[in-house]
């Protein structure tokens, strides 16, 4: 594999781990040259289902969408890029576990929110908000309550 700071060929496997799942191998590489350090997720290649949107319309999934979306919700939030992507790959997983063709857009939202509110409260009401399309405070007051701690 070419090293994406310098392009040299020579790079080493310094660390290798699988998901918990056991579907993704995370690997920690050097290069040979640069010495610089850099990680590779290895997956085997599987036809994600496409993604019917609320207008009807169908769209290839996109690992970088999923992810950005991720991101922008937990923008400025103190959760790490490790934790977003093993987020991300447990939300693939559950995506190719539904053996379906096609899921919706719904479906993948709702993952996400998911994965979320495991991340971070704050995170998890700024998807929803967006997602759900809050259009006054009661609303956000239902999902608040649903995320606080029953006192």
């Amino acid at each position: 594999m070419k090293c994406p700071f310098c392009s040299a060929d020579g790079t080493t496997v310094v660390e290798t781990r699988e998901s918990e799942e056991g579907h993704i191998v995370r690997r920690r590489r050097r290069c040979g040259q640069c010495e610089k350090r850099f990680t590779t997720h290895e997956q085997a290649e599987i036809q994600f289902p496409f993604i019917v949107k609320r207008n009807g319309s169908r769209t290839e999934f996109s690992h970088d969408k999923l992810a950005a979306s991720l991101q922008l919700a937990l923008r400025k939030r103190p959760v790490t890029a490790e934790a977003i992507d093993s987020a991300v790959s447990r939300i693939e997983e559950k995506l190719l576990a539904l053996g379906e063709r096609e899921v919706t857009s719904l479906q993948v939202g709702e993952l996400v929110m998911r994965e979320l509110k495991k991340l971070d409260k704050v995170a998890y009401v700024r998807f929803a908000s967006v997602y759900r399309n809050f259009t006054d405070i009661d609303e956000f007051s239902e999902v608040i309550r649903e995320i606080s701690p029953v006192v």
